[in-house]
């Protein structure tokens, strides 16, 4: 019966290790969808964009990430793409190398470039095993058939948003100041919002966090926040303060934050995640708000 039970352990151990291996497991000890889960329904809030709206911008219930969100300036009308696996009007005919290209490299399968407003510019710093975990979970959500139209940019379109992203590793979650540097910037591009523009670009050398932007949408105009540690930015604000503003969309003095920030999704803002964006936050060099 003792060498039974040593058998059976064994076999067992070597069965657990087989389904690892098939399933793949990410290195926060999540399997790759898991993983992409936490991140596109939480601080990534890719659904903030590409879930289908209603009538006054509400999300559809059976629209996640079936796209259609019109995004009116003045260098274009975009229109948030199906992103659901859905193969005629969606991304479900694309594989899971094409789905990583275009969303680090900006880059469909034809060939064609995504223009914006999707982030490429953060975006290419997206790591390896993130990436991966995102394409995992978009390819298992039910597919939604609805037509998107297409995008009218006013502007030229780069060819490429530079050369092909070779292997990226995320930085140690034990650095929490780099940690979060990394979440704010390529997964929840916090700082695209929250930067005053230069021209086409936020001005991420000089004003980086410094906020004032304004950004027009059914609630109205919002104007984005000072992230800096400045007295007209977050100087004074306690940690749980920072924490509320993210999760609940509440200001420090309890009045309410306005979309498009995405807080139905930062609410499953991991605690781990969490305190590394507030270490973030607090690194920053103090700026007054605006350009």
């Amino acid at each position: 019966m003792k060498v039974t039970r040593h058998v059976l352990a064994f076999a067992t151990r070597l069965a657990l290790v087989a389904a690892g291996a098939l399933i793949g497991v990410h290195a926060w000890g999540q399997s790759p969808i898991e993983r992409g889960r936490g991140l596109v329904e939480g601080i990534a809030g890719c659904g903030n964009c590409h879930n289908q709206r209603g009538e006054g911008g509400k999300p559809v219930p059976t629209g996640r990430f079936a796209g259609g969100m019109k995004f009116a300036e003045e260098p274009f009308d975009a229109f948030a793409p199906n992103i659901t696996p859905d193969p005629e009007t969606g991304i479900g005919r694309w594989t899971a190398e094409q789905m990583a290209r275009a969303i680090r490299e900006g880059i469909r399968p034809d060939g064609s470039v995504i223009g914006p407003p999707m982030p490429m510019e953060l975006y290419r710093g997206l790591a390896d095993d993130d990436l991966q975990a995102i394409v995992a979970y978009l390819r298992s959500v039910p597919p939604v058939k609805n037509v998107v139209p297409k995008s009218v940019y006013r502007i030229n379109l780069p060819p490429n948003y530079g050369p092909p992203v070779g292997r990226v590793q995320a930085p140690a979650k034990t650095d929490l100041v780099k940690y979060g540097e990394y979440l704010a910037g390529p997964v929840g591009h916090c700082i695209e919002c929250h930067t005053p523009m230069v021209g086409p670009h936020p001005d991420y050398k000089n004003r980086l966090n410094a906020g004032g932007r304004p950004f027009k949408g059914p609630w109205g105009v919002a104007v984005a926040r000072n992230l800096t540690p400045h007295e007209t930015g977050l100087k004074g604000w306690t940690d749980a303060q920072i924490e509320r503003a993210i999760r609940d969309g509440v200001r420090a003095d309890g009045t309410p934050l306005k979309p498009p920030m995405g807080f139905p999704f930062y609410k499953s803002i991991s605690a781990d995640e969490m305190r590394a964006l507030i270490a973030y936050l607090r690194s920053l060099k103090p700026l007054p708000t605006g350009g």
